[in-house]
């Protein structure tokens, strides 16, 4: 088990694509929003804003780029292999999952480092590791979801839903433009997004306050509906394979 997954972060981190987009990117996007696109007086607050969200941007890039990766392992036969290896079917999918995990954690070490480095953001340890941890934790939903993708579609119609479902969960989630802003019919469908209950959880601890119940539940229930959609996509693709 821990060779396999073991295997799977050497493949996402070769992978040149991760390097850009899932890290390069969110660092680019934090750099230009919290230093061009913020008024004078609003630059502090704005910058921690700022750096929570493209951290959590980057953890979704991170988290679905893992799964558009088991639909190109379907085309090579990679799934049919596994299967005559000793590794069970719910331990393969674990193994996906926690790499999808433990793949993201570059993309938000480096915003969070940026934003301490360049825009010079100061919080109590507590809050550092509180939000390290609620972002890093948080991205399980996104990966299940990345891996049901993975499962259920052909290679590149997967690499598609997962980049339309990053950017439409990114953008309607209000990572990168406050809901605050949004009409209201919008802002509605935002506060149901799992985008926006995942960051708001990081959002709040950076301003000082307890993650909401509110968010935690709407995550939660994201988690669940999420997990059967990959359970039953590893399930046809065991058929299929």
């Amino acid at each position: 088990m821990f060779g396999y997954i073991r295997l799977e972060l050497l493949r996402t981190i070769r992978d040149g694509g991760f390097i850009i987009f899932g890290i390069a990117s969110p660092v680019v996007m934090y750099l230009v929003l919290s230093n061009l696109a913020l008024a004078p007086g609003d630059k502090h607050a704005g910058a921690i804003v700022t750096m929570v969200s493209m951290a959590a941007y980057g953890a979704l890039g991170g988290a679905f780029n893992n799964g558009s990766g088991i639909a190109e392992d379907r085309a090579a036969g990679w799934l049919r292999q596994l299967r005559l290896t000793p590794l069970a079917p719910a331990q393969v999918v674990s193994g996906k999952v926690i790499t999808g995990v433990l793949g993201v954690v570059p993309s938000i070490a480096a915003v969070l480092l940026t934003g301490v480095l360049v825009n010079h953001v100061t919080l109590s340890a507590g809050q550092w590791l509180a939000i390290v941890g609620l972002l890093w934790a948080g991205t399980v939903p996104f990966s299940l979801l990345g891996l049901g993708n993975g499962y259920n579609l052909t290679g590149q119609t997967a690499a598609m839903a997962n980049i339309a479902a990053l950017l439409g969960l990114s953008i309607v989630g209000g990572l990168w433009v406050p809901t605050a802003g949004f009409p209201g019919w919008l802002r509605a469908i935002a506060e149901w997004t799992p985008s926006n209950s995942y960051a708001a959880l990081s959002w709040d601890v950076a301003s000082g306050t307890a993650p909401g119940p509110r968010a935690i539940a709407i995550l939660c229930g994201w988690l669940v509906v999420f997990g059967l959609y990959a359970r039953y996509g590893y399930r046809r693709a065991g058929r299929t394979a």
